[in-house]
Formats: C-alpha cells, sequence, structure tokens
C-alpha cells in the first residue's frame, strides 16, 4: 500500500535553498557573486552566506580568493560520470548520437521532459567554428523548436488541452507559433510523420530536425534532434537528415526496450 505523505511536512527548506544555489550556475554563467546568486535565489544575504560557505566546505562550490567569485567544483564531473553509468536512456544513445555527429559534424542530441519544459540530458560538440549548439541542462518551452514540440505531439489530448490553457504563447523569435489553434495544426502534423522541423523557432539562424524517443509501452520519454545553422542548411539532403534522426531514435528506442526487458 503506498503512503499519503504531506509534502511541505518532509521538505527541508535548506536544502532546497542550496539546490536552487547549484541550478545557479549554467554555461552561461559559471561564475558567479554573492550578489548575483542573490538576485538569481532571492534568498537572503546572512542566509546565502552560510550556504556559500557551506558548499564551498563541502567541496561543491570553489571560491575564488581574486574576485570572490563563485563556481561549480570539479565534484560534478564526478557525478557526471555517475549518472551517465548508471543512466539506460544516456548509455544506449550516446553511441548513437555519436555516429550521426560523425556522420554530419553537426551537434546531436537528446532531451527529455522535465517540469513541462524540455531538457537537454546529452549532446555533442561540432566540429565547425559557426555552430549551434543545445547544451546539456539546457532548457526551454514546449511550443517552439522541433525537439520541445515532438514532446507536445505525443500528449495526450487531455494532457495537451490543460498545458494550452495554462500557457501564454510569448514570441521567442519572429518565428515562434504563437497561435494555438496552429499550433495544434503543426502537432498532429509532427505525429503523423513521426518527425518535427524548426527553422528558427526557438534559435535564430539555427535549424532543428527531432524524433521521439518510446518507452515499451509506446509512450514518449525521450526525443533525438539535430541542429545547424540555418547558413549551412543547404549543404545537407534533408531527406538524408531525417532518415538519420528517425532512424537513430528508432534505434534507441529499440535497445533501450531490450535493455529494459533483460532488467
Amino acid at each position: 500500500m503506498q503512503t499519503n505523505y504531506n509534502e511541505e511536512k518532509y521538505l527541508m527548506k535548506t536544502v532546497q535553498k542550496a539546490i536552487h544555489v547549484l541550478r545557479a550556475f549554467s554555461i552561461e554563467e559559471k561564475r558567479l557573486s554573492l550578489t548575483e546568486i542573490n538576485k538569481k535565489t532571492k534568498i537572503g544575504n546572512s542566509s546565502l552566506q552560510r550556504i556559500l560557505y557551506t558548499l564551498c566546505k563541502e567541496g561543491l562550490l570553489q571560491k575564488s580568493e581574486e574576485d570572490k567569485r563563485y563556481q561549480l567544483s570539479m565534484d560534478f564531473i564526478f557525478f557526471s560520470e555517475l549518472v551517465k553509468r548508471s543512466s539506460n536512456l544516456i548509455s544506449v544513445a550516446e553511441p548513437i548520437i555519436q555516429d550521426i555527429n560523425s556522420s554530419t559534424t553537426e551537434n546531436v542530441s537528446v532531451s527529455i521532459l522535465e517540469n513541462n519544459k524540455r531538457k537537454c540530458i546529452a549532446s555533442t560538440g561540432t566540429k565547425h567554428e559557426l555552430a549551434a549548439l543545445t547544451y546539456v541542462g539546457q532548457l526551454s518551452p514546449l511550443y517552439a523548436g522541433a525537439s520541445a514540440k515532438v514532446f507536445l505531439a505525443y500528449f495526450s489530448e487531455t494532457y495537451l488541452e490543460k498545458y494550452l490553457n495554462e500557457l501564454t504563447l510569448e514570441p521567442i523569435t519572429e518565428n515562434t507559433i504563437i497561435s494555438k489553434k496552429v499550433l495544434i495544426e503543426e502537432l498532429n502534423k509532427i505525429k503523423e510523420k513521426g518527425y518535427a522541423i524548426s527553422y528558427e523557432e526557438r534559435v535564430k539562424g539555427a535549424v532543428s530536425i527531432s524524433s521521439p524517443i518510446f518507452d515499451p509501452l509506446m509512450n514518449i520519454i525521450a526525443t533525438l534532434t539535430i541542429l545547424i545553422p540555418t547558413v549551412r542548411i543547404d549543404d545537407y539532403n534533408i531527406e538524408s537528415l531525417i532518415s538519420s534522426i528517425v532512424s537513430g531514435s528508432n534505434e534507441i528506442t529499440e535497445k533501450l526496450n531490450v535493455t529494459n526487458k533483460s532488467i
């Protein structure tokens, strides 16, 4: 029998605040000052200073004595490796995204759904100086971009209706779909085709192609995506790119489900 707990009763506010501090760091903001962390987390300076001291003492943060800025410690590389080795999805997907990256030389990524947002959990680099990249940990709304819209396309009608009713579609670029009617029509086409293409909907100057990864019950659990700068898209055969991504997502689905059955 499952026990129902009062979530607030078991919530440790200090631990929650410490997590908010760690999440304040990003690819774009690797080093932050006390003032910057305060602005991002809204944690009072007195409490924040104690949390920062503790995180530094435990080796999760490093503080520069020169400019008094904080950054995540090297421990997170170890944590990242632990997650990779324990995650079936990442371990199964990694060789496949590397193969597609090798054949196209473009950024290939795997994303999951987290709190009604798309979150990248695995990503390759690119050999080109001019690059369009999706970073691990990057979040984006579900109504813009190929990968995000693939998730929406496989929502149930009830869940999709609830999501759209609670959402205000705001333009991210001039190509972002901000009409719910047009978006629903687009989602129906994506589900019918089994993949999505986005032209500068979320990132100006980038084209993305994405397809779904399913669990054994055919519920979408992730997406496989290639991201290419618009100026380079004509160098490729679009149908060939679509085939690579769809085949790759199908292969991940198949291998992932075989692995899960053997556990």
